[in-house]
Order: C-alpha cells, then structure tokens, then sequence
C-alpha cells in the first residue's frame, strides 16, 4: 500500500452525475481506500445529488468526504438564454470548506437550478460574488472559463479571468487546476496555467476527471453516454471521452503525470486538509406552527383535544382520558406537539373545503390523539390499537402519518401548505429512476445495434419478479444463463447491462413526499425546479435523515369516485350520505 498522504482526488463524477458518470459511490469509496487514500470530494456536474450517500459511505470506510459540485458558469448574467461566442456555459469546480461554505454551494446549486437554466444549472459571478464565503475554487477541466481563453490564445482575457476569481473567492481560495488526460489541449492549457500560477503567485493543483472507479470500465463508460446521447457504439460521430484515462488514478500515477509540477500534487492535501464539513443526521427542523397569542405547541394541542374530544366520544370514560394523557405525555417528551398541530392542521383546512380525506392508513391509526384530532376516522380502542406500533420513546425516526386525499384536488391542500409555511419552506422530494434488469438489457441492446427481435427475446427470458437483477436472472432462467455461456455477443450485452443495472437514469418527483422545512428548504437541503415546483434534491430517507419534516400527500382515486357518488346521489335523489355513519358490520353489504 502507497503512503496514506501523498495524494487526493478533487475532481469526481460519481453515477448522480446522470449517464456521465459511472462510479456506484460505495464502489468508489472503496476504491479510494485501497489504493491508500484517506480523502476523495465528490464533484458531479450541476447538482448534489449523492452527498449524503457519499458522505456516510466515506465516514463508513474512514476516507474524509469533501463535498464539492462542479458548476456551469453563464458566459455573462444567468438570467441570458443565449449562446457567447458559442459558448453556453464554463465548467468550475466549487468544494465546500466548511459548513458555512457547505450553506453557499447548497443556494448556489438550488438558484443554478431555479433561475439560470439554459440547457444546464448555471450560476454567474453575482452568484458566486454573493456566495463565495467557505468554499475553494479550481479552475476546472479544459471547459472551464480560464483554460478557454488559454487554448482561444486569449491571454490578455485569461489574466483578466484570475484577476476576477482571485476578486471573487480570494487568494488563498483560487487554485489554478492542471489535468493530464493525453490531450492535446490540455498540454497547451497546461502550459498557460503554470505560467499564471507563477505571475500572479497563486497555488497550482493536479486532479484527474474521474468518471469511472477502473481503466477497464471506459468502455462500459461508453456505453453510458450512448444511452444518454441516444446513439450506437458504431456510430462515428458520437460524444465520446478522448481515451480511457478518466478513472481513479493511484497517487503514484498522478505523481508520474505530474512530476514537473510536484506542488500541485501536495497541493491536494492542503485543500483537503482544509475542507472539514459535517453533516448533523436526526437533529429535527420541525416547522413553526402559526399558535394563538402567548401559547405553546403542547398547551395549544392540550386544547385541541380537551375541545374536540366530545366531537368522538360521547361520554369519557376513565380508559380514554387515560389513554389521551398517555398519549399527549409521549409525544411531549419527543418533541411531537407541533408535528401533531400542523398535520391536524391542513388535514382540517381539507375537510373545510370539502376535499375528500381518507379514514388513515398504518400505524397512525393507533393514536387516539390523530382520533379525535380528525386526523384518522378509526377509534383505537374500538379495535385495540397500539400506538406504541407508531410513536414510543425508543424510536429513533420521524412518526410517518401518511394521508389519502382526493386525487384531483390534492394540489389544493399542498398549495395551502405553501401559504401556511411560505412557498420556500415547502418543496416536493426527488425520486431516481434506476435502471432495472430488463430496462438496462433493452437499453444496452440498442447502444450495440442489436437486432430489436434479438434483445426483446433475451429480456423476456428475465422473471417478471420484484426486485429481479441480473445475476439472479442467470441462476433462474437455465435458458438465458445457456445463451450467456454459448454466444459471445449476448455475453457482452448482459456483462454491460450488469454494469448500468441500478444506476440511477433519471430524476423525477415522489408521488407524494412533501418536506416542510422549519427555514427556507434551502438553508438544509439543495433543490431544483420541476414543472413549476420546487424539488429536494437528495431523496426522501436522506431529507428524513436531516432531521426535516416529510409528509405523504397521497392522491388516492378512490377516494375521489366515492366523493363523486356522494355528490351523485346528492344531486340526483336529495339523500346526503354521511360515511362515519354508514355501519362496518353491514351483513348484506358482506355478503355482496
């Protein structure tokens, strides 16, 4: 094993840079670890997609996580949809310092996202004026802004462009970054860099454009941006990397690579030593929920009950006002009156404005305190529920109150929301599209030009099973592992799809999570922008894990159809049905 301290990676594109990079962040940390590295930044392109996955994976395996992202930078205003000298936008690598530093890249992420897209997230220099406090800059690959006008043979505009990045993030801030990939252009990037460095005395620093763990997996890298680019491996003209030297290099290969330059190697520690960023898992950001003059959460919710109570109960038995104090003390002890309050809360405006509510659903209809809120319809002492089955004391997670609301009209009590809590401490969570055993086999199929007949055989002979990957599919179907070991090509085809199978493909919007942040959502998480509403972008067990408030909102049809007929015979034969009322043990309705 090579000296622990000799060297870090800061430039890497882990698979949550979409179809571009091909490194599973487990893998990669891994990695990292063996070849004797105690230290890797995460850099993937526009967004933060992998942060906390990659910082518990590092923290895991003993490496320090350095959370980075790499930028677009807007030729001029982020606000301009337009091409400058045919360029849309310069690459530039941002690695968060601190936890201060941390903060700027999440706003600096979420407002790329929400105000500067043009093809990509872009910020400009106002943004990165505004947000530079805590973070270290480096120039970035051959894309990057500077490097342009180097390889342009604009030196007078290279000058000028650090001049501006030393303004912006100060001195001990701006690293000039040199790659060696074999590229003409970067030779030549290279050389102008250096001589910067030197003149205007600032730090170099060595990093490789990582975008696979192994210099083997370049062609399954290939085969990645053929499905992102919708191409073939034969065709010509396609995006392709330069050669096969984007992958996790040892620190003895970069001190090779670099050996003219020895600093810019040492260099990466500096920076590494210096970035120190941690992340605060279940400290919970519960939202301030609007209370009456000079009350608290528990005194309001003590209220709620005591007024409420006789809405369920006709006559309180000694058994439900113990089962209530119970109940109240439990969820006062774990810091729960206000999560109870706002929940009741919308639940409430729903039913005012006659959107349809479910009766509960899971354990939540074990609280008689969500009873007699209206929150649930079933009694559970009725039916001898436990709520220790959704809140005791030794639970570690958020309660999960999941709620069913008309379909339709669920976008009426999300809106709501929004007013209540303001439209930025409310945003809907992201969802990733991974690619599953049969997907991943049609969609390598098509990179290699394979007859459509031909794949669509070998992707049926894959069991329809839940949770179905590959490998398992090759111990199941004795006649897909005989095609596997017989012909070579359907080898290749099913080695490459094992390769993209579960990676992520695409990002999308969770059917029903919606955070309510006790900030603005971005003071704790990145987001973006999709279909006019704002989205997390880490998932849902990771904004759960940072100790924000994530509520199901779920659009249920049935619901709707039953609100429907309600309104039906309403109309039709002037009957208006109450469904509280309508008996469960209704011996016809059983028998039909």
């Amino acid at each position: 094993m090579e000296n622990t301290r000799n060297f870090t990676h800061l430039h890497v594109h882990t698979s949550f840079s979409l179809l571009d990079g091909s490194s599973k962040i487990k893998e990669l940390v891994k990695k990292t670890k063996e070849l004797g590295m105690d230290s890797i930044a995460i850099t993937d392109h526009g967004v933060m997609y992998g942060c906390v996955e990659f910082y518990k994976a590092a923290k895991a395996e003993g490496i320090k996580p350095i959370i980075g992202c790499e930028v677009y930078v807007a030729p001029k205003s982020r606000f301009d949809n337009f091409e400058v000298e045919g360029t849309r936008y310069y690459h530039l690598i941002l690695l968060a310092e601190n936890n201060k530093g941390y903060q700027n890249l999440i706003k600096l992420v979420s407002l790329a996202n929400i105000e500067g897209m043009y093809y990509k997230p872009r910020v400009d220099k106002d943004l990165l004026r505004q947000y530079h406090e805590g973070i270290i800059c480096l120039s970035s690959c051959i894309a990057g802004e500077i490097p342009q006008a180097i390889i342009r043979d604009n030196m007078e505009r290279a000058e000028k462009l650090v001049q501006e990045y030393v303004d912006i993030f100060g001195k001990d801030n701006f690293f000039l970054e040199i790659q060696n990939h074999q590229i003409p252009e970067e030779a030549k990037a290279n050389k102008g860099l250096i001589s910067l460095a030197q003149k205007y005395d600032l730090k170099l620093v060595a990093t490789n454009d990582i975008h696979y763990i192994k210099k083997e997996d370049n062609d399954f890298h290939d085969v990645l941006l053929c499905i992102q680019t919708g191409r073939t491996l034969d065709d010509k003209d396609r995006m392709k990397f330069y050669n096969d030297d984007f992958y996790l290099k040892s620190g003895a290969e970069m001190l090779a690579l670099f050996k003219d330059t020895p600093e810019a190697i040492i260099n990466t520690l500096e920076i590494a030593n210096r970035c120190n960023v941690s992340f605060e898992f279940g400290h919970l950001h519960l939202p301030n929920f609007p209370l009456p003059e000079g009350m608290t959460d528990e005194q309001y919710l003590h209220k709620l009950c005591k007024e409420k109570i006789h809405n369920r109960y006709a006559e309180v038995t000694e058994e439900i006002q113990q089962r209530l104090d119970y109940e109240l003390s439990i969820i006062n002890r774990m810091g729960y009156d206000s999560y109870f309050l706002i929940v009741w809360d919308f639940i409430n405006f729903a039913r005012s404005q006659n959107i349809a509510v479910g009766p509960g659903r899971g354990s939540a209809a074990g609280s008689i305190v969500a009873y007699i809120l209206g929150i649930t319809d079933i009694d559970p002492l009725k039916y001898s529920l436990l709520f220790e089955r959704f809140l005791n004391p030794e639970r570690v997670t958020m309660p999960d109150i999941d709620i069913d609301f008309c379909y339709i009209r669920r976008d009426e009590v999300i809106e709501y929301v929004k007013r209540r809590y303001g439209d930025d401490h409310v945003a809907q969570i992201i969802t990733f599209g991974t690619m599953a055993a049969k997907g991943a086999v049609r969609d390598v199929g098509r990179v290699m030009n394979m007859p459509y007949n031909e794949v669509d055989k070998i992707a049926k002979l894959i069991p329809q099973e839940l949770g179905m990957t590959l490998d398992k599919a090759l111990k199941d179907s004795s006649e897909l592992l005989t095609l596997y070991q017989e012909d070579l090509e359907v080898r290749k085809l099913i080695d490459f799809a094992k390769d993209v199978e579960g990676m992520p493909r695409h990002s999308s919007t969770h059917a029903a999570g919606v955070v309510i942040s006790k900030d603005p959502v971005t003071d704790y998480v990145p987001i973006q922008i999709s279909e006019g509403t704002f989205v997390t972008q880490y998932d849902k067990d990771c904004v759960e894990e940072l100790g924000l408030l994530k509520m199901d909102f779920l659009g249920l049809r049935t619901l709707t159809v039953i609100a429907d007929a309600l309104t039906n015979i309403k109309n039709n034969r002037g009957i208006e049905i109450n469904l509280d009322e309508i008996p469960l043990e209704d011996e016809k309705t059983s028998q039909m």
